[in-house]
């Protein structure tokens, strides 16, 4: 699956890493404790939390995921979003809750550990 595939399914809006919308998702992983993920998010997945602040991405940039999604509605500080866009992370913001939104994820063949 696609980043561009995963977005659409998630009806999300791309804030930051359009151009990296072809990327291949391996894998997913959803928490909001930044340790927890730094420990367990599979490299090439989606990280789903409703952490919005600008360690979101130094994260994603560490474990090397391919996308980030802000689920519940929630909307990134500025900082955020202009890191992410920095960073060529992609960020990508969901109105779905995190439930809904890895529940979407799973039907359709993303995986965890």
């Amino acid at each position: 699956m696609t980043v561009k595939e995963l977005a659409d399914a998630l009806e999300a809006e791309v804030l930051a890493g359009a151009g990296r919308l072809d990327g291949a998702v391996t894998g997913g992983y959803v928490s909001d404790l930044l340790s927890n993920v730094m420990a367990q998010a599979p490299g090439g997945g989606v990280w789903v939390t409703m952490q919005a602040h600008p360690n979101v991405v130094a994260v994603a940039a560490l474990t090397g995921l391919t996308a980030v999604v802000i689920a519940g509605g929630v909307r990134p500080e500025d900082a955020t979003v202009k890191k992410a866009a920095a960073e060529e992370v992609v960020l990508l913001a969901t109105a779905l809750s995190a439930f809904e939104a890895v529940g979407r994820l799973y039907s359709m063949g993303v995986r965890g550990l």
